[in-house]
């Protein structure tokens, strides 16, 4: 037992002094890097520094924190993704107390690149998980189960954001309404892994239901994107603009399906005849940049291109370049490039919150509502699951987290002008971000219980049927 103490603090001490390391040299090393990075724009005697020195010193924070974050996420049994959410809400308020080495991180325009470059690949993997074949396998619940997932937070939220924000405008309101839509694919899938339910009935209905879900909620998302694009530039609002925005919508996400799975076998053919080097991630990564820069083109949020594309990169059309890379996936060569992006928009996420509106009450009712409505949204899933003897509360349950989806989303809308204001204000931003961070750390005990609970009842009923056999 000594032994075991003794190896544990060992071990502890070197992440004590690599965060006290750390912060020396943030505190000394960002106003040098500034400098450095003035001098050298400047032209002055300092032509040997580079604007890059912030974004590496950006990078080494970022990095660094997150992942001590998902550690602490992890081991407190929550999705890695809350840590990192956490850790950036903590970084964007250290001003707060005094502490403003960290601020640059919220403004730099690199750091943004880096997040909406991360998004993209995070939606792509997303994309890569999901199988076509799959979800036409799921049945009729699946499809109820998302639609009514996407129906009833929609509308909820939609009435919310009228309610706290009735200045705002429609649009809008319709937009915190898309917000509630979605369902995280990979919170809800690790959920029913760890709890070892990953086959039964209901698991296999929400998890369909899940990337169903998130097809609607992109679907969703791209419809009402393009109408506050449209209204930004002056364009009159119509029935007739909404119809083309969903056809449009509609049209690219299946036309590039339809078009992309006839034409991987050929590409990945043609691209096994190349020998350089790395170039089975350089062709993933072509299909997952090009469309989505066909979807921007087109009007739709770039995320949409990039699950459109993991959704047509299916493994037998790269099956022949997968065996010259030792029969890896595209989801496993992508992983060290996910692993350095994708921690960089959490992290900014979180850091978008201003802690500080929260000090008014009216703001803390409206992230308490929003939240509440998004949770009450998903039970009405429940009315979705057709087969008898399932318990409707477990989809329910399985269906509250809204994980990277929510963050993605409302990140959109921080980015979005309408009348000279972003379509998401502090408040709204704050309000999400919290019911994000509810929903996803409320979802696995929910889920855990009722799953226990079905079981004791089983349990009680069989147990009661042996005593009855006996008596007979």
């Amino acid at each position: 037992m000594k032994r075991n103490t003794w190896f544990k603090r060992v071990t502890f001490w070197p992440l004590i002094i690599s965060i006290a390391t750390l912060a020396l040299l943030c505190v000394g090393g960002i106003e040098q890097a500034f400098a450095a990075a003035s001098a050298g724009g400047e032209g002055g005697g300092g032509g040997h520094a580079s604007p890059v020195l912030p974004v590496l010193l950006g990078l080494m924070v970022i990095l660094f924190l997150a992942n001590v974050g998902a550690d602490l996420a992890v081991r407190l049994h929550q999705p890695a993704v809350m840590g990192e959410l956490l850790i950036g809400v903590i970084i964007g308020n250290l001003s707060l107390i005094g502490f403003r080495h960290f601020d640059y991180l919220k403004h730099d325009e690199i750091l943004k690149v880096l997040s909406e470059l991360g998004v993209i690949l995070l939606l792509f993997e997303v994309g890569l998980e999901s199988n076509i074949a799959e979800m036409k396998k799921l049945g009729w619940s699946s499809l109820l189960v998302a639609v009514l997932g996407v129906i009833a937070p929609f509308f909820l939220g939609w009435f919310v954001g009228s309610v706290f924000e009735p200045d705002m405008g429609t649009l809008v309101h319709v937009f915190i309404g898309a917000t509630l839509t979605a369902t995280s694919v990979g919170i809800t899938a690790r959920v029913l892994k760890d709890l070892g339910k990953i086959q039964a009935a209901e698991s296999k209905i929400v998890l369909g239901a899940a990337v169903i879900d998130d097809v609607l909620g992109l679907i969703v998302l791209a419809v009402v994107s393009g109408i506050i694009t449209a209204a930004s530039k002056g364009t009159e609002l119509d029935i007739l603009s909404v119809v083309k925005v969903m056809v449009l919508a509609v049209g690219f996400l299946f036309g590039a399906i339809f078009i992309g799975r006839i034409m991987a076998p050929y590409y990945f053919r043609l691209a096994t005849t190349l020998r350089s080097h790395g170039v089975f991630l350089a062709t993933g990564l072509i299909v997952c940049f090009g469309l989505s820069y066909l979807a921007a083109l087109v009007g739709l949020a770039p995320i949409v291109g990039a699950f459109t594309a993991g959704l047509i990169l299916d493994p037998m059309h790269y099956k022949p370049l997968s065996i010259k890379h030792d029969n890896l996936s595209m989801e496993r060569i992508i992983q060290p490039i996910i692993a350095l992006l994708v921690p960089i928009f959490f992290v900014t996420m979180g850091a978008g919150v201003d802690l500080r509106v929260f000090a008014d009450a009216k703001i803390l009712g409206y992230a308490f509502v929003l939240t509440l409505a998004a949770i009450v949204g998903k039970q009405v899933c429940g009315l979705g699951v057709l087969e008898k003897g399932l318990d409707r509360l477990v989809v329910g349950f399985g269906m509250i987290p809204r994980g990277e989806v929510g963050l993605i989303f409302i990140g959109i809308g921080a980015t979005m002008m309408l009348n000279g204001k972003t379509v998401v204000d502090k408040a709204t931003y704050g309000a999400v971000v919290i019911m994000v961070i509810v929903t996803t750390m409320i979802a696995p005990p929910l889920v855990k219980w009722r799953f226990s609970r079905s079981e004791k009842k089983e349990s009680h009923v069989e147990s009661f049927s042996q005593r009855r056999e006996v008596v007979n």
